[in-house]
């Protein structure tokens, strides 16, 4: 099947249809990272939790040097477990989720698709992607301090920074406020879009988490690889709605003019010369010329009437 970028605005049936199109023209282009980055952070986080496990709760009751011991050692496990698991967990999606906006323009464009050459993009472009990453969640979540409504508004507003960047090589803040631009006038509208998104990848992930729970020990193996068929799906869904709010600022083509037809050039030619009437001699019967004084055959003055 053959796609291509759209070249004007969309609605939310159109791209809701054509990520999925384009999700399992594709799909293991899509489904392999996000399978991988899956194994691995969990592979992490169990290496983690047995390298340096949780302090066991002491009795309230202990004394207070006991006390103090197992704060500064959970301390320091929250310490390794955010920077080891968390960030590590937090930097390679934000990787994969570049690559899956790489390999989504990569198609539209009709370009050539390879997964290690859009890693590479992804990892140029990293810097841009984490900084913009870090200001959008401080700013959402000063707003969910403030208020609710605000936060939606700035996760609305900035739903398309990873798009602006990879696509269009922005800087971190640049895409910003490239990707406000983009969503302007169409707020309610992208709303509704990351709801459906968001609300799709919801009731998978609690299908998913009731058949992977009858699985026992091997329980997060299926959830992994159930829960990466849904992971792509918002990526992509963001690629085609940015590619759509683009289109709509596109400023439209000027209808082309046929060029002016020449018009046909043609001689003047002579008119041909008004035939003379002619008159009869009344002497011989010969035929004159209206004009002619005296008559051409018996040379007597033609008489007029």
């Amino acid at each position: 099947m053959g796609f291509e970028k759209p070249l004007r605005e969309l609605y939310l049936g159109e791209i809701l249809s054509q990520t999925f199109n384009l999700y399992f023209s594709r799909f293991y282009l899509f489904y392999i990272p996000f399978l991988v980055v899956g194994f691995f952070t969990e592979a992490l986080g169990k290496i983690v939790s047995q390298t340096f496990p949780m302090p066991a709760t002491p009795d309230p009751t202990a004394p207070t040097d006991v006390l103090l011991s197992y704060l500064v050692s959970f301390f320091e496990f929250l310490v390794v477990t955010l920077l080891l698991v968390g960030l590590v967990s937090w930097i390679v999606d934000v990787i994969v989720g570049g690559m899956t906006v790489k390999v989504a323009s990569d198609t539209l464009e009709r370009r050539s698709i390879d997964l290690s050459e859009a890693l590479n993009f992804t990892a140029g472009r990293l810097p841009s992607l984490l900084g913009a990453a870090i200001v959008t969640g401080i700013l959402i979540v000063v707003g969910l301090i403030l208020l609710v409504v605000p936060s939606i508004i700035l996760a609305i507003m900035f739903s398309l920074i990873v798009p602006a960047i990879v696509i269009e090589r922005v800087g971190a803040l640049e895409s910003l406020s490239r990707s406000r631009r983009l969503v302007g006038g169409r707020w309610l509208k992208t709303f509704g879009l990351l709801l459906l998104v968001y609300l799709i990848i919801f009731v998978a992930g609690l299908i998913f988490g009731a058949i992977s729970s009858v699985f026992g020990d091997a329980d997060w193996i299926v959830s992994n690889v159930l829960g990466s068929l849904v992971s792509p799906i918002l990526p992509i869904a963001v690629t085609l709605y940015y590619y759509s709010m683009a289109a709509r600022q596109q400023p439209p083509s000027p209808p082309l003019t046929p060029a002016p037809t020449p018009r046909a050039t043609t001689e003047a030619r002579p008119s041909p010369p008004e035939p003379f009437a002619e008159i009869h001699c009344i002497y011989c019967g010969a035929e004159n010329r209206t004009d002619a004084v005296f008559c051409q055959s018996c040379g007597k003055k033609i008489v007029k009437s």
